[in-house]
């Protein structure tokens, strides 16, 4: 049996070799389109000031009391940060198959003998380091904008909260990262689509509960609901890990359910792509 090592010293890498290489490549990617990231960094602020401003009308208008008016504002702060960082997980994740066709590299990025598994272990790992320095950017820019107390705040809980639930939404990303091998002309769009689902049943700016009672079945099928509602406790509430633990359960399960999904969906989808000679076709 030939060990480990001795593949290594042929030059062959480890897994967490070939899954930083495609981290790496991703981080030369940014690096060549820093005026996109700028762009899209300008956005996450201006919509986060712009949503957040909606509870300071609110106050000016004495709709409220002061005491709402700063509990509103935390609301509408995390609502645009959350869904700022899981949109841009859901991007990264969701166009692996738009970055290699817009680079003219998928045909030899999917036909490497590199497992699948880490090909997309490599772009997942990218896409929650990247939308961790986005959310962080956009949060910086715009907090000295409002009075925000965080003294109530339980952070554990509130990162505890995020760690277990970004597994499950690469596992969702993933799967909505299969509609462009399946429809090269409309795949990306309906990527997309897909983020507009997440976001209108989620509660990322209001409560689920004002939600028809169709939409509000959906959205429990959300693992983003979920993040918001931990996340919200934790930073509004300042409940701990323990009275985390049916939000943690349920975004356990969501990871556990759709990442093995996810991945066994995508090589089932691309190898019916390379069968229908689907993976050159730009639309």
């Amino acid at each position: 049996m030939i060990s480990a090592d001795f593949h290594t010293a042929l030059g062959r890498p480890r897994p967490i070799g070939l899954a930083w290489a495609f981290f790496e490549r991703q981080i030369n990617l940014w690096k060549r389109y820093w005026c996109w990231e700028l762009v899209w960094l300008v956005y996450g602020v201006v919509n986060t000031l712009a949503i957040t401003f909606i509870a300071e009308q609110v106050g000016q208008d004495s709709i409220v009391g002061r005491n709402e008016i700063n509990r509103l504002v935390m609301f509408l702060l995390i609502g645009t940060l959350v869904w700022a960082y899981l949109s841009a997980v859901l991007d990264d994740v969701s166009l692996v198959v738009g970055w290699e066709r817009w680079e003219g590299t998928i045909e030899h990025t999917l036909m490497a003998p590199v497992p699948r598994v880490i090909h997309l272990l490599g772009m997942s790992v990218f896409g929650v380091a990247h939308a961790v320095l986005r959310t962080v950017l956009i949060f910086a820019l715009a907090a000295p904008f409002f009075d925000i107390n965080v003294a109530n705040a339980d952070w554990l809980a509130a990162f505890a909260v995020i760690a277990v639930g970004s597994v499950s939404v690469i596992g969702l990303a993933i799967l909505a990262g299969i509609l462009p091998l399946l429809y090269p002309e409309r795949g990306p769009q309906m990527s997309f689509m897909v983020q507009a689902v997440v976001l209108l049943v989620s509660g990322v700016y209001y409560s689920v509960d004002v939600l028809p009672g169709w939409l509000q079945a959906v959205s429990y099928l959300s693992p983003a609901t979920y993040m918001l509602d931990g996340i919200r406790g934790a930073m509004l509430d300042g409940q701990g890990i323990g009275e985390m633990t049916r939000i943690l359960v349920m975004l356990l399960v969501f990871g556990v359910l759709l990442v093995p999904l996810s991945v066994a969906a995508f090589a089932l989808a691309e190898k019916w792509a390379k069968i229908t000679g689907r993976l050159k076709r730009h639309g």
